[in-house]
């Protein structure tokens, strides 16, 4: 294994390598025609100098080359390739920076995790991603029912988030098909089920895929068991499936009073406990309060594990309500829920927007039965959560979602602060 391992990395190098021989053997061949007579004219110095600079040449590409080829390699995808030299101090130095900065955890599912992700690895390589695996629908729910495997969705978006692809690879995993058996299937779920079937756990399919994507930190499912979501309206009504409870306004009116799993008892990943606690910041991502924050605190220890880290722990609030889980929800009311679910207080601070959202964009959201999260900043300070206010706001293809990169700062900036 460890001579195919060298091969691997000699087939990385040959093409400069043998340019660097040729170089050497070039270098060589000017001495030896300097050297072969004894009286030497201009025809020979001439041609040994020619000679002789072509092979410095070569040899000198071959250091340039091999330099930035190995920087590449040893940058493990925090960057691209570099292209010329003059990037080389940069991708060291960032790779250093980057290094050096704090240990989060982010805890969450769907696009919010995914866009605070892209965000973060701008500021820090220390990245531990917790992904709830209760998502039952669309692609995933497919796959989930056919495969009996463990929802690929919400991780393949964190993955492509934290990697450092061309475009064309991101591209490639988000492709859904228009047609046939795998009409709506995305390419990057069925990598994900690929690698699954090759994998001794899904866990283990997570970690290949994040090696070939040459991902910033980690992601982890929550859980490996196979568990579905079930949520119990104010009237006792109860909704199975996550996809069935975002939904559930349309045919079951009615606010949601809680969620659980179908099972008493499911256990966490050993690896998502250990980041917790070794965490230095703990963020619960924007996202579908009861269907992708939740989740994952309804695991067994993840909320006690929350509790106990000496982690500076932040909610990023939504910006907009979410019909069929969250309307006319104010900001306590999301730390409120939480904090119940958790059973312990498990925020320190949260981190709200107050920017400016085009009133056109408001009225075609509030047709849809959401409205902006109300700030109840003195109900916050009842409960004893340090409110953070800032414009995160940004408007893509017409929906409403938080900037990642502010967003990313504001937690690194808070972090320094209070360290």
């Amino acid at each position: 294994m460890r001579s195919l391992k060298w091969f691997q990395i000699f087939f990385k190098f040959k093409k400069w390598l043998f340019s660097g021989l040729f170089g050497i053997l070039l270098l060589i061949l000017s001495m030896f025609v300097l050297l072969k007579d004894i009286q030497v004219g201009p025809y020979q110095w001439g041609l040994s100098i020619l000679i002789g600079a072509v092979g410095i040449y070569f040899i000198i590409l071959c250091f340039r080359k091999i330099f930035i080829k190995f920087v590449s390699v040893y940058s493990n995808g925090i960057l691209r390739k570099p292209s010329n030299v003059r990037e080389i101090g940069d991708v060291i130095y960032k790779r250093k920076i980057l290094a050096s900065g704090p240990k989060v955890v982010a805890i969450g599912g769907g696009t919010g995790s995914s866009t605070l992700l892209r965000g973060l690895k701008e500021y820090t390589s220390n990245i531990t991603a917790v992904i709830t695996v209760a998502d039952d629908g669309g692609g995933s729910g497919s796959l989930r029912n056919d495969l009996g495997m463990l929802p690929p969705g919400d991780i393949r978006n964190c993955l492509i988030a934290l990697a450092e692809t061309e475009p064309v690879m991101e591209k490639l995993l988000n492709y859904r098909f228009k047609e046939g058996s795998l009409k709506g299937q995305s390419f990057g779920n069925l990598f994900l089920a690929a690698m699954n079937g090759i994998s001794d756990s899904f866990e283990s399919a997570v970690k290949h895929m994040g090696e070939v994507l040459a991902v910033t930190g980690k992601v982890y499912p929550v859980t490996e068991e196979n568990v579905y979501l079930v949520a119990e309206l104010e009237d006792g009504t109860q909704i199975r499936g996550e996809s069935n409870i975002g939904k559930h306004h349309m045919t079951c009116p009615g606010r949601i009073k809680r969620v659980m799993f179908d099972k008493k008892k499911v256990s966490p990943l050993p690896q998502v406990i250990e980041a917790i606690y070794d965490a230095d910041i703990i963020v619960l991502c924007p996202g579908s309060l009861y269907t992708s924050i939740i989740p994952n605190l309804l695991v067994e220890g993840v909320s006690k594990a929350i509790f106990e880290s000496r982690a500076l722990k932040l909610y990023a609030c939504n910006i907009m309500t979410q019909p069929g889980e969250t309307e006319h929800y104010s900001v306590s009311d999301h730390i409120r829920t939480i904090h119940n679910h958790a059973k312990r207080q498990i925020i320190d601070i949260c981190l709200v927007n107050n920017g400016k959202i085009d009133p056109n964009i408001l009225k075609r959201y509030k047709e849809d039965g959401a409205q902006k999260v109300k700030v109840d900043s003195a109900e916050l300070r009842k409960m004893g959560v340090r409110l953070i206010e800032k414009d995160f706001v940004k408007i893509s293809n017409g929906l409403v979602r938080h900037d990642s990169l502010k967003l990313a700062q504001s937690i690194i900036d808070v972090h320094n602060i209070t360290k």
